[in-house]
Order: C-alpha cells, then sequence, then structure tokens
C-alpha cells in the first residue's frame, strides 16, 4: 500500500515538472528573480548618485551651479523611481532636490507620495519623523491666511512622537500653536526643544515672547 502511494506521489510530482518544463516556468520565474535583483541594484545606484548630486548643490555657492545640481539630482530620483515606485527614499530625494529648485508644491506632492500607506512602509522611523518634519516645513512655508496650520501641526505631532529628538519640529510645532493662539502648548513645545538644546535662541525668544 506504502509503495502504491509513493509511486503514485513520484508520478504526480513528474507530471507537474514536465508541465513546467514545457512551459518554462522556472526559467521565467529566475528570469523575474533576477530583473527584479538587477532593478534593484539600479534604483539603488541612481538614489546614491542622486544623494550625492544633492550634497553638492546644497554645498554650492553658486546658485545657478546650486540649481543644475539640483536638476540633477531630481533627475537620478526619477531614474530610481521609475525601477522601484515602493520605495519612499526616492520620492524624498526628489522633493528635497524640487525644493532646493523653488518648487516648493511639486516637493510636497513627492512628500506626499512617499508617506502615503503603500510607500512608507519602507522606511523607519527616523526617516518617516524626518519627511514628516519637511513636509509640514513646507506646508508653513506655502501657508496663506493659516490653512495649512492644521495639517502641519498634525505632521509635527506624529514626528515628534517618532523621534523625540528634533529640536527643529519642536520649535516649528510651537510656531504652528502660537498662530492658533494655544499659549500653553506653544510654550510646552518650545521648552522641550529648549531641554533638547539649551542654546537654542529660537526656542528661547519665543519663550520670552510668550511670557512678556
Amino acid at each position: 500500500m506504502w509503495t502504491d502511494l509513493l509511486l503514485q506521489a513520484a508520478f504526480i510530482l513528474v507530471t507537474i515538472f514536465m508541465f513546467l518544463a514545457m512551459h518554462d516556468i522556472p526559467k521565467k520565474i529566475f528570469n523575474k528573480i533576477r530583473y527584479r535583483n538587477r532593478a534593484d541594484f539600479q534604483a539603488k545606484r541612481h538614489f546614491v548618485l542622486g544623494a550625492q548630486l544633492l550634497a553638492q548643490a546644497r554645498s554650492s555657492k553658486s546658485r545657478s551651479s546650486a540649481t543644475s545640481l539640483a536638476k540633477q539630482a531630481e533627475s537620478e530620483a526619477e531614474k530610481a523611481i521609475s525601477l522601484d515606485p515602493k520605495d519612499a527614499a526616492a520620492y524624498i530625494l526628489k522633493a528635497l532636490a524640487l525644493d532646493l529648485q523653488g518648487f516648493k508644491t511639486s516637493a510636497l506632492d513627492s512628500l506626499d507620495i512617499a508617506l502615503s500607506p503603500l510607500a512608507s512602509k519602507s522606511l523607519t522611523d527616523v526617516e518617516r519623523a524626518d519627511a514628516l518634519f519637511k513636509r509640514a516645513e513646507l506646508k508653513m512655508a506655502m501657508n496663506r491666511r493659516g490653512s495649512r496650520v492644521d495639517s502641519a501641526m498634525d505632521d509635527l505631532t506624529k514626528a515628534v512622537e517618532l523621534r523625540a529628538d528634533n529640536v527643529k519640529a519642536f520649535c516649528l510645532l510651537g510656531e504652528c500653536y502660537e498662530m492658533k493662539k494655544m499659549k500653553r502648548d506653544a510654550k510646552a513645545a518650545f521648552e522641550e526643544a529648549l531641554k533638547l538644546q539649551p542654546n537654542s535662541d529660537v526656542a528661547r525668544a519665543a519663550l520670552d515672547r510668550l511670557s512678556s
């Protein structure tokens, strides 16, 4: 009985392997895996090159040179995105490059994608916190009639929960609270910033202002 069962199982396995071989399925699977690995490698290569170009753009003393380097960084980020559209880091790189060129609306759109549920899975808590802070910073830079303050506050609240050592995030959160006339919350945010960085002129000036 056991012999018959083993023979039947062996026959079924041979039949399955023959079917797979006839349709080149093993080869297709191997090629797909190989392509995926190559695409991941290429995406990371474009990301690293873009990050290097962005660093050069930020350190450049020439405005025209900085803009040119930022455009190149944006291009490399686009290439990385085309190869791996689920990697949030490439969208963040693109956003930073766009912001450096002065395209804040486009930069904000790119950060929105990076922080979307599908892409943000690739970020660590610290990376997500930094992205949230940057998005809030852009929202406040584009703020008109206070229309983006609440949204920026939401981002900053999440950012400091994920990363409690970001002095700039606490200061910006304090500014948001101050704009909303939430004096107690504003003072608490600036005090937290001062704890982290006792020599923070921004936090100290804000606390003096709020106490007067």
